[in-house]
């Protein structure tokens, strides 16, 4: 088998975990730091009584997208998260900074899209090898 067929083979799951893991870690986080999370949102103009569904998404579909439990759903949930989690707390607050801080929210927001795009590739070819998706087709085939 060569290199690349190994990468292949296991792109799949490297990539889960490498996706997961920011949903996990920030739901964790926002658990530690609910009230100054609560007021963050309130502050940007979201109401702080959806912050339990936040962590709900974040580490719900975190850990799914993490063993491959009904994965392209769980993706397609975190992909959509993060582009209006993206636009409302780094794209629109950009507009009003100039300089380096517009730069640094652009980037934050650039970067929820770019993680969009892995998460969906997730939706496009599934959860791959070593997931509880792929051992669930292989049990009903």
């Amino acid at each position: 088998m060569s290199l690349l067929s190994q990468a292949q083979t296991y792109a799949a799951p490297v990539a889960r975990v490498l996706l997961s893991l920011i949903f996990i870690m920030s739901g964790a986080q926002k658990i530690g730091g609910y009230s100054g999370t609560q007021q963050y949102m309130e502050m940007m103009g979201v109401s702080g009584s959806l912050l339990p569904l936040v962590i709900l998404v974040e580490l719900g579909a975190g850990l799914a997208l993490l063993v491959g439990f009904r994965a392209r759903l769980a993706a397609f949930v975190l992909a959509g998260f993060s582009l209006v989690s993206g636009a409302i707390f780094h794209l629109v607050p950009s507009f009003a900074m100039e300089g380096f801080e517009a730069q640094m929210q652009m980037i934050n927001f650039w970067k929820n899209v770019t993680i969009s795009g892995g998460l969906l590739m997730v939706v496009a070819a599934g959860a791959g090898i070593l997931s509880f998706d792929k051992n669930a087709s292989a049990v009903t085939a």
